[in-house]
């Protein structure tokens, strides 16, 4: 098992009388992390609700608090994991967490922003902490910073992602089987059960439009056009896959408005292993015309899991004029604006006019450390 960065960060934050909530996509290891989480507490000290079995869902489901105090018994630790599968899930939170304050910790995971975030922020703001836990970091995989065995495994991970289930898969194969499983239904399951979405064929045909696309700025016009969906369906399906984790959308930063593009945003998967396993191709990196879009995916990932992990409190975007300068990756922290090119091979590149008086970074494989290491 690996130690994961997040374990710390949550740690520290229990027993304040707050809710801590583990969001994520599914198989990242949210479970696991909770369990060890709680492994040096005692059995009966720890009460588990798992909301992918219907009886145990149906336990906290629009229940008084009555009803939820004798559930709880005398356990001081409550796991609810799969916790957005509880139709009253942010009504159930808020009546636990302010009758117990700090006299229990509750920690919910959950799979899909929908209702574990999104349906519950008004009830639950200022009741919670929520972390990100992502597929594994490179940190996380590399933790005694062995930059040359990175380097020499990084086109694997390229073709193959982060997955846990998939870096401990060491056969060929079996990574190529297990992410064919991985980004079946089975990724966005929780769309097709919960949020009123039936054709699981349409899902499939615009995650590979979308993978075809990755680095780029997307346009749902040109995706309704391709697709033959209106507009407005194109964009409810984008935001129901990044609320369950599968894709995150990178909006523009603007120096000058009148000069800029404003409305487009670029569109990454979470992991470029489930990417590859959509448009289907495990190809070796040797022959691959996507490299660039692949590291760049993966640079900037991996950017926000160090973000997360080491506290960095950033407002992030894409630049790009109209006369088609452009900067990869900006960060607005600390008062400052940070811009980095990811390039897959190493080059001299000199920063945009328009970008001249900010700092500006090359990220190539040979100048991962400080961004993602």
């Amino acid at each position: 098992m690996y130690k994961r960065e997040l374990k710390a960060n949550i740690k520290e934050k229990f027993w304040q009388g707050k809710i801590t909530v583990i969001v994520g996509p599914r198989q990242v290891g949210k479970t696991t992390l909770a369990i060890d989480l709680l492994k040096n507490y005692k059995h009966k000290d720890v009460v588990r609700f798992n909301c992918d079995d219907p009886e145990e869902r149906e336990l906290l489901d629009n229940k008084n608090l009555e009803s939820l105090i004798a559930l709880i018994g005398r356990a001081r630790i409550v796991f609810i994991d799969e916790g957005q599968k509880v139709g009253t899930i942010g009504q159930t939170l808020k009546l636990l967490v302010d009758y117990f304050k700090n006299k229990k910790q509750i920690i919910v995971t959950g799979s899909s922003s929908f209702n574990l975030l999104d349906n519950t922020e008004e009830v639950l703001t200022g009741r919670k902490f929520v972390y990100h836990l992502y597929p594994l970091s490179l940190e996380e995989i590399y933790r005694d910073a062995n930059l040359l065995r990175l380097r020499k495994e990084l086109e694997t991970i390229l073709i193959f992602g982060n997955y846990p289930e998939i870096i401990n898969t060491h056969a060929l194969d079996g990574k190529i089987e297990r992410l064919k499983n991985l980004a079946g239904s089975y990724l966005y399951k929780d769309i097709l059960e919960f949020q009123q979405v039936k054709s699981s064929d349409f899902l499939r045909r615009l995650l590979k439009a979308l993978a075809l696309q990755i680095g780029s700025e997307v346009s749902y016009t040109e995706l309704s056009n391709l697709l033959g969906a209106d507009k407005k369906t194109i964009e409810r399906y984008v935001d129901l896959l990044e609320k369950n984790f599968i894709i995150f959308r990178l909006p523009p930063y603007f120096i000058n408005p009148r000069k800029e593009i404003s409305k487009l945003r670029k569109i990454y998967f979470y992991d470029v292993g489930i990417r590859n396993a959509i448009i289907n191709n495990f190809n070796i990196f040797d022959v691959r015309n996507d490299k660039g879009e692949l590291w760049e995916n993966l640079a900037i990932v991996e950017r926000i899991k160090y973000q997360a992990y080491h506290k960095i409190y950033s407002h992030n975007y894409f630049w790009r004029a109209y006369n088609r300068a452009e900067v990869d990756w900006v960060e607005d922290r600390g008062g400052k604006v940070y811009g980095y090119e990811v390039k897959w091979k190493k080059r001299n590149l000199r920063p945009p006019r328009d970008w001249q008086d900010k700092d500006y970074k090359v990220v190539t494989p040979e100048d991962m450390e400080g961004f993602i290491l």
